[in-house]
């Protein structure tokens, strides 16, 4: 029996008839969560996170019928059996019964059409494609973009030995005879050697589910979030929304791993190693409504991604929409294979353009752009890093081989691009190449290049043309979208990094059909009267072609929106971290105060009011809570060393809200 009176559905409807939008969904919501919190028992309908799924809650089969029983009886809305699939926690369900009783018309937001609230449709074919977001893992450690930089601006090579932890029969796998079957004669490569770490409690997993999930679509969810978080932008926010999910993945061979496993993974190993899964995870644990898409055309994976999440950001297909890949490869095969072939480097090293070239060195990584268009990031207030001002797609077709690079269909790929973007060759500084090593395909791109951005060119302005892959390997499937944000990080560090291993540049290329220069040094690209452009360029194997050109952000207007205020009394500033647990809060209180030391060691000052700002308005908020004051930043820097090291200090609170079911 309940302790207090039940509203008959009649009553129920009086009181939301005199209530506003906002107040009839709280007072629907209530109802929700009071009958789920009596089917499982909770101590309060408070502890029912109105976000979590019901399959989370713990309601499945007669919890659910009852659910959607008790719900009838109480609201007088006749909910189907599978009311709890087509609003899968309490806040949608609360929505859906809530328009049922007030009898709206389905909602149609501004924000999932694209017009604004007056009525004005503002989307544009020729609106630029604003990056707003960036997140990446690649080789050497890198867990950010700030992180890779920091790999190319120093020239550090990140190669290393094959993984220890991966099953791989190393003692037995190499052997220095290209031609002897089944073994590999390199031993190098840049790997993820944390692939493996996973929080998976963070985002919704079991331990067995994770177990059972590829690690590629372990760090697209991770990456996927932090994109959304760098963006200034809560993720829980876009739940709902039409935001569109494009990811390019060429790897499935994760299961293969597992099948000595015991019984327990069975049901979860098909959807954790598909590709198509991918793009369909991300979408279902962040909430996202709008197209979810996986492909793969080979290395050209994430570019290729890119130019479709552009192209349907511009028909208005999505709101917003995270665009990147990701490679990990679980098992050696892609070794034994380019062995047979001997397009691979001993060393592991891409030497791009180079006399010394010898193969490919193959890698691993993820990167993931959160994308918008231009108009709508100034309307919501977005910082904008870069824009995707112009990207075209095309394919090798009948050439010298199914495998073998096409000069003139690069070629046709980046005019199609410039003429998409409405450039010449000249509005175009530098091109960020696919530049693998290889002896074939680095002389048919460096020529296509040279009959492209090599022409038209005015004296002393040559195209400067460099390789990410020089320094972290062929990171395939991730290695177009690395190379978009090299060259996003270069715009703001203005300045060119310089390409590793190019001592004397290769002799099977004519360097004097046109004005392109290798990157064999750092080059200054200030900024100046014209907006920077980059090019970026990836050609599968699959014979696909991208090629993506990147605009430095235009000067900022001032707009509206997306400020969210932190009061400041005294000068007393807070500053907010939380996290699922006590050890996530901790590791949020040391990333933070990493950062923040990290920003004082290159010299630039702390603002410690938009610190706090973007903590409040940017970062989703957790169970586990503590809030840091102080009056500059060395007394906030103070406070954070004591959450990392579990220590109750002066001007430090904190707890627990609520509970999890």
């Amino acid at each position: 029996m309940r302790d207090r009176r039940v509203l008959t559905d009649a009553e129920l409807r009086d009181r939301l008839s005199a209530a506003s939008e906002k107040r009839q969904f709280e007072i629907v919501l209530a109802l929700v969560r009071e009958e789920i919190a009596q089917i499982l028992g909770a101590r309060s309908p408070e502890d029912i996170a109105e976000q979590a799924s019901f399959r989370s809650l713990g309601v499945y089969r007669e919890k659910r019928q009852q659910l959607i029983s008790n719900l009838t009886e109480r609201s007088g809305v006749r909910l189907p059996s599978t009311a709890l699939f087509d609003y899968p926690n309490p806040s949608a369900l609360a929505r859906h019964v809530r328009s049922r009783i007030v009898g709206d018309v389905a909602d149609v937001s501004p924000a999932a059409t694209g017009a604004t609230e007056d009525g004005d449709d503002p989307r544009d074919a020729d609106d630029p494609i604003a990056i707003v977001g960036l997140a990446c893992r690649y080789p050497g450690g890198v867990s950010s973009p700030d992180e890779l930089w920091d790999v190319v601006a120093n020239g550090r090579n990140t190669i290393s030995d094959f993984p220890t932890d991966r099953g791989w029969d190393l003692e037995n796998m190499f052997h220095p005879d290209p031609a002897h079957t089944g073994t590999s004669y390199g031993r190098k490569g840049g790997f993820l050697h944390d692939a493996a770490d996973f929080d998976a409690e963070f985002f919704g997993m079991s331990p067995r589910e994770a177990l059972a999930v590829d690690p590629q679509q372990r760090l697209l969810l991770e990456t996927s979030w932090e994109a959304i978080e760098t963006a200034g932008i809560n993720p829980l926010e876009l739940r709902s929304t039409p935001t569109g999910v494009y990811l390019g993945v060429i790897y499935n061979d994760y299961a293969s791993r597992l099948s000595t496993f015991p019984g327990e993974l069975e049901g979860y190993l098909l959807n954790g190693s598909r590709q198509s899964v991918a793009s369909g995870r991300v979408a279902y644990v962040l909430g996202l409504e709008g197209p979810a898409v996986s492909m793969d055309t080979a290395c050209s994976s994430s570019l290729v991604a890119i130019h479709q999440a552009s192209a349907a950001l511009r028909r208005g297909e999505c709101s917003m929409a995270l665009a990147g890949g990701v490679a990990v490869m679980s098992t050696p095969g892609l070794f034994v294979e380019f062995s047979r072939q001997r397009g691979m480097a001993v060393d592991g090293r891409c030497k791009a353009f180079a006399d010394a070239a010898d193969g490919a060195g193959f890698g691993e990584g993820v990167g993931v752009l959160l994308l918008e268009r231009l108009s709508d990031a100034r309307a919501r207030g977005h910082r904008v890093l870069a824009v995707v001002r112009g990207s075209a797609v095309n394919q090798d077709g009948a050439s010298n081989g199914l495998t073998a690079p096409n000069g003139p269909s690069q070629e046709r790929v980046i005019r199609q691009a410039l003429a998409n973007a409405r450039l010449t060759t000249a509005d175009v500084d530098a091109v960020e190449a696919h530049g693998t090593g290889t002896t074939l395909g680095d002389p048919i791109e460096a020529h296509a290049l040279l009959a492209t951005y090599g022409q038209g060119r005015e004296d002393g302005q040559p195209l400067w043309l460099g390789s990410l892959k020089s320094n972290i390997g062929h990171t395939q499937s991730a290695a177009g979208v690395g190379g978009v944000i090299k060259m996003v990080m270069a715009l703001n560090q203005e300045v060119l990094p310089r390409t590793l291993y190019v001592d004397q540049p290769s002799s099977h290329v004519d360097w004097d059909a046109g004005a392109v220069e290798l990157l064999t040094e750092p080059v200054a690209w200030p900024r100046g009267e014209r907006a920077r452009r980059a090019g970026v360029s990836s050609f599968g194997v699959s014979g696909t072609n991208a090629h993506v050109i990147i605009e430095e952000a235009p000067a900022e207007e001032s707009v509206g929106g997306g400020v969210v205020p932190v009061v400041v009394s005294s000068g007393v500033v807070p500053w907010v971290v939380s996290g699922r647990s006590a050890g996530a809060l901790a590791g949020q209180a040391g990333r933070l105060l990493e950062h923040v030391r990290a920003a004082q060691a290159d010299g630039d000052d702390v603002d410690a009011v938009g610190v706090g700002r973007a903590l409040v308005g940017s970062r989703a908020v957790f169970e586990h809570r503590a809030v840091v004051l102080g009056s500059d930043v060395g007394e906030l820097t103070a406070g954070l060393e004591g959450l990392v090291r579990g220590e109750v200090a002066v001007g430090v609170g904190g707890g627990v809200v609520g509970r999890v079911w």
